[in-house]
């Protein structure tokens, strides 16, 4: 699915014209698919095989790496950075702050960016060595600590909609609002531990709030 693409990205090390450029976008144009961040490594890795002549490797390499790296880019980056991002900044947005938009961008934009750029720098200076920069990164293990931080600004996020006001939240302010966030908090951390995505939480807790404010 993102073969077209992917034959983009490594193009400009063929110059138009130049024998041997049908082969090239035949190896390319094949079915490419992973996490569109960490696609990055694998086209540095691949354009440094193509410069210095070794086409034959860059079909297993894309093939050896594409399946691993999707999973641990969905993990990390949808699955563990992108609900904390939100989850903050729903929190500001509660308060009233109009920095909730750009606390989102700074929390979530700043860790993509670089792992895309540096990737791709790794991939070219280290050519099919480059899986030990995303082995290095260790995401899966950041994803664990960044799910259980998700899970206590989810009880925080609830604490604060619950002590917004009277009639707005759904427990009354001050220390009845205050023991309701640490119940959603202590909720959270037991379905994190049992294996529960921290989408599946959140969305599910949305629901729940939404139908208790509507009866």
């Amino acid at each position: 699915m993102q073969g077209l693409g992917f034959a983009s990205a490594v193009s400009p090390v063929f110059e138009p014209g130049e024998p041997g450029a049908s082969e090239f976008l035949s190896r390319h144009l094949q079915r490419f698919h992973t996490h569109p961040y960490l696609a990055a490594p694998i086209i540095g890795s691949v354009t440094r095989l193509e410069a210095e002549n070794r086409s034959q490797e860059t079909a297993d390499l894309k093939n050896a790496l594409m399946g691993p790296y999707a999973a641990i880019g969905d993990s990390f980056f949808w699955g563990a950075l992108k609900p904390i991002s939100g989850i903050a900044a729903v929190c500001l947005a509660i308060k009233g702050s109009l920095l909730a938009p750009l606390i989102l961008l700074a929390l979530y934009s700043p860790a993509h960016l670089w792992v895309r750029v540096r990737g791709f720098l790794a991939g070219w200076q280290q050519g099919k060595m480059a899986i030990e920069f995303v082995r290095g990164l260790d995401l899966p293990a950041q994803s664990r600590r960044i799910r259980w931080c998700s899970a206590v600004l989810l009880g925080v996020a609830g604490w604060l909609a619950s002590a917004a006001g009277q009639s707005a939240g759904l427990l009354p302010p001050g220390m009845p609002g205050l023991a309701g966030g640490l119940l959603v908090i202590l909720a959270s951390f037991l379905a994190v531990r049992k294996g529960l995505p921290p989408l599946a939480i959140l969305y599910g807790s949305v629901i729940l709030f939404t139908v208790m404010m509507s009866s």
